[in-house]
């Protein structure tokens, strides 16, 4: 949420948490205040006068209140004196208690009003962004990773603690339920580029993954199954892709067991240990490296990137491309390199003749 990190939605949820949070602390303070004073009040009427807890407790809450019937008054000059004592700190104790009570419910119900109709606003500002729906084990990570991009992105979350979280690193949030087709609408999904159904529980994916469809076509949709068999019924549901991580895990370790180099080579590039990274360049058709042959271009000798995939407009993918392949007009380029190479790489394939 920010993607949203340095823009749209930086501040949404933390208002309204903050000052419910506040609230909850002054009423609860509020009520010990009075716990207290009916308390000091009971132990001192069974002290001085002798009466049993059941009448003090009785005469304190009648002098706490002010309603005094008088069936009960003091006997002696002690007793009284306390009661004088009592009178003053109820009287006040308990007008502080109520107003504190009504005026926090008051403004957290306001601010709370407020903080939704503001980001509500924010929302409607949204484009080409990505819509990541659950933040669990798997959701957790990937917006970590979202972070690191720039790009723009919101989380929808059911658990409010840890969307203030979320919040508090500046992540934008939207407390709710993504399988409701009212949170998606009010993410902007219709208007989003791309979405990532992370849930926990497959059957919620595959309805996450319904919706968002049938609200936009042109989404590009990526959904988490816990069961392998539940892929199938993702990618008829509508998602682009489907991502199984027990499936990935066990080709993972079996790398690792079998193929050592390669595994701590992958590691080391997830980690960014080595400063390399992928990246997928589209190539523009008014960009200068339309129509020559990949060793015409400064990509290799310049950049010091390295092109490992071209995937043609027709579907066509051409694996280790040779130096005389020539690049066209909106061909995907899947290279790596360092960060500002391919960076670089970018504004070239972007750049106008």
């Amino acid at each position: 949420m920010v993607g949203l990190v340095p823009r749209q939605l930086k501040h949404s949820m933390p208002f309204p948490l903050k000052y419910r949070s506040r609230a909850i602390f002054q009423i609860r303070y509020a009520l010990l205040a009075l716990i207290g004073a009916i308390l000091f009040g009971t132990i001192g009427f069974k002290m001085i006068e002798g009466w049993s807890l059941g009448d003090s407790f009785y005469v304190t809450v009648q002098t706490l209140t002010t309603v005094g019937y008088g069936d009960i008054p003091p006997h002696n000059p002690a007793g009284r004196a306390f009661a004088v004592v009592v009178m003053l700190i109820g009287v006040g104790g308990v007008a502080l208690a109520a107003s504190t009570i009504v005026q926090s419910i008051v403004q957290s119900e306001l601010v709370s009003t407020f903080g939704q109709r503001r980001q509500s606003r924010k929302m409607n500002k949204l484009h080409d962004h990505y819509v990541i729906c659950g933040s669990g084990r798997v959701g957790s990570h990937l917006v970590r990773d979202m972070v690191g991009t720039n790009q723009s992105f919101v989380v929808i979350e059911n658990d409010p603690q840890r969307a203030a979280e979320f919040s508090q690193r500046g992540i934008s949030v939207l407390v709710g339920d993504a399988t409701l087709e009212e949170s998606l609408r009010e993410v902007g999904v219709e208007r989003a580029r791309g979405l990532a159904a992370c849930l926990p529980n497959d059957a919620d994916n595959v309805y996450v993954v319904l919706t968002a469809r049938d609200l936009n076509p042109n989404l590009r949709i990526v959904a988490r199954a816990a069961e392998e068999q539940a892929e199938a019924k993702l990618l008829r549901a509508g998602a682009n892709h489907v991502v199984a991580p027990t499936i990935i895990g066990g080709h993972r370790m079996a790398v690792a067991l079998t193929k050592p180099a390669v595994s701590e080579f992958m590691d080391s590039i997830t980690a960014n240990e080595l400063g390399l990274g992928f990246e997928q360049v589209e190539v523009d058709p008014a960009s200068h490296l339309v129509g020559q042959e990949l060793r015409e271009t400064p990509i290799r000798s310049e950049l010091d990137v390295v092109v490992i995939s071209i995937r043609r407009q027709d579907g066509e993918i051409i694996f280790n491309p040779a130096g005389d392949c020539e690049i066209l007009a909106g061909d995907i380029l899947i290279a790596i390199g360092r960060a500002e190479s391919l960076a670089k790489l970018n504004e070239m394939a972007r750049e106008i003749v």
